[in-house]
């Protein structure tokens, strides 16, 4: 089989206000960005189209390091959708340069399963998360300014939060010293860098519902405490028209297409493990404006991104799932049933029916929020008949609906069966109302508990002093009703990367809570988790390359 870059060449593109077009979307609202990219603006968001459209959640169970395939189930079921007869859109988050040359490669999908044109969406698309990364520094270099030009009057600060974002994978940023040198360089201080997607300007984007709401919550950013221990932020430090300005076209969102030529918005791309991990609300409405069926995934497994789009995205938008996908495979499985990374391409059926436990419960958790559940199986080419049919008997023995993908070799065919079944488990066993996993006056620590004792399983949950510091600054600042997002690995319930399966009797720590006043949510940093990954030893950056006038190295 051709390769996903090859495949991506292999199509031939519509103009995008064809696509546009074809999609019910007016031509003239159209701003290309080349042939086949635009965006649009968000007055053509209509809420009482959103509110008929069926939307879907794509989730998965605990993933591998070489991924479940959510992107391409997410965009295959679109695909099927449209084959037998719906109107269907995909909505995705952009892809971030530092895991496409670091582990991933690309973040387009896969396969016949695509978006397209795949090296500029995986490369640097519209510009979104160079605006964002900008704007983000643009602060740190305004505060920066405000420290040395006030340093020896009462207007400086006492204490600076605000770090610096870049979009690469880069562990020598983690903690850095800035200013040093003569004084004309800045006063001398400790920061650090996070990777874009970890900025709160991405969750900002991503959670505004319009331009003024976008200023509004620029000027709540909290930047730091003065000398008499008041929060200072963007709006006391007078630049939030400024950062508006550098974000005035990021927050529309993206118009693409997928590898069958049907529309697919792509916009905002926070990761799931150390931030909200889903795409914008203004891109998910935009494509329930216009598609009676969206489909839209929520990054790593269902514990973390599953879980944040309901407590965080849904509960602040509004949005209410009628179907939630479970996206699983044999791979996974196996290594959630002990088998070794290097033999989890072999034929191992016990291995299977252990992993299966943490297929349970994932299918529990969201459950627990009121949704009808459904499993995607996606297939890979090593997998066995025989195998495929343990995950088939089981869902069908606990009465959960099970379909297997096979977009990434067969395109929109590849995924009817899956498509049948959403529909009909759509129009006959739809969604109850969201039931969240907390309320919104809990307090900070009990949302924490809640959501690690309840999803994760965890046993005990700790906290350091200061997180528990800041746990009282929240409580005195007024903001306990604020969600909470917690950063954990991906590759287990508990905060132990190693601990696959379902982890249990274990101790979640939380080490340090991170204020996001603008994206009004509470970030809670647990085990060992980095907001500034490193690069492996071998990334994916020394298989990148220009061949011929082609890009070679993305998929």
């Amino acid at each position: 089989m051709k390769s996903d870059i090859e495949i991506a060449r292999s199509i031939e593109l519509k103009k995008i206000k064809q696509v546009a077009e074809a999609t019910g979307i007016p031509r003239d609202e159209v701003e290309n960005y080349g042939r086949y990219i635009a965006k649009l603006p968000l007055r053509l968001i209509d809420e009482e189209k959103v509110a008929k459209s069926n939307l879907i959640l794509v989730t998965a169970i605990t993933p591998t390091k070489a991924g479940i395939g959510k992107t391409t189930v997410s965009i295959g079921l679109t695909l099927g959708l449209n084959k037998i007869g719906k109107n269907a859109i995909v909505a995705l988050r952009e892809p971030s340069l530092g895991p496409c040359f670091g582990m991933k490669g690309g973040a387009a999908g896969g396969g016949y399963a695509q978006v397209l044109p795949m090296e500029k969406i995986n490369l640097h698309f519209t510009g979104d998360f160079h605006a964002i990364t900008s704007a983000h520094n643009m602060i740190s270099a305004l505060l920066d300014n405000h420290l040395y030009q006030y340093q020896d009057t009462c207007f400086g600060l006492k204490e600076v939060l605000w770090k610096r974002v870049i979009d690469i994978n880069d562990r020598s940023l983690r903690s850095i010293v800035v200013g040093l040198g003569p004084k004309a360089n800045g006063i001398t201080q400790q920061s650090g860098f996070d990777i874009t997607p970890a900025s709160e300007i991405m969750a900002i984007l991503c959670l505004s519902k319009d331009e003024d709401d976008l200023r509004r919550r620029l000027e709540n950013i909290l930047l730091g405490f003065t000398y008499q221990d008041e929060p200072f932020t963007v709006k006391d430090l007078g630049v939030a028209g400024a950062i508006t300005v550098l974000l005035k076209d990021a927050i529309n969102p993206n118009l693409v297409q997928t590898t069958e030529n049907t529309a697919a918005f792509v916009h905002g791309g926070p990761f799931a493990n150390i931030a909200h991990g889903c795409n914008s609300i203004i891109a998910t409405k935009m494509a329930m404006t216009y598609g009676d069926y969206v489909i839209t995934e929520a990054g790593f497994g269902a514990d973390l991104g599953a879980e944040k789009f309901y407590n965080i995205k849904c509960r602040k938008s509004g949005l209410q799932p009628k179907l939630t996908i479970i996206v699983a495979t044999l791979q996974g499985l196996k290594m959630h049933g002990d088998v070794s990374v290097e033999h989890i391409k072999e034929p191992n059926a016990e291995g299977i029916k252990k992993g299966l436990k943490n297929i349970d419960k994932h299918i529990q958790n969201m459950q627990s929020f009121g949704q009808s559940v459904i499993i995607a199986f996606n297939k890979y080419a090593s997998d066995t008949d025989e195998e495929i049919d343990i995950v088939r008997k089981h869902c069908k023995e606990i009465g959960v609906g099970f379909a297997v993908n096979n977009a990434f070799t067969e395109g929109g065919d590849g995924a009817i069966e899956l498509a049948n079944l959403v529909v009909d488990t759509i129009e006959n066993k739809p969604s109850a109302p969201l039931s969240f996993t907390y309320e919104d006056s809990d307090t900070v620590s009990a949302k924490i508990e809640k959501i690690a004792t309840k999803i994760y399983g965890a046993a005990e949950i700790t906290y350091s002093l200061e997180a528990r510091k800041t746990m009282k600054l929240i409580e005195k600042m007024g903001i306990s009703h604020y969600p909470v997002c917690i950063a954990k690995t991906q590759y287990s319930f508990s905060a132990d990367p190693k601990q696959y399966g379902v982890a249990k009797g274990f101790e979640i720590h939380i080490r340090n809570i991170v204020i996001n006043n603008g994206a009004e949510m509470i970030v809670a940093i647990a085990g060992d988790i980095l907001r500034m990954p490193g690069l492996p030893k071998e990334p994916q950056a020394l298989h990148i390359d220009i061949v011929d006038g082609n890009i070679e190295g993305l998929s």
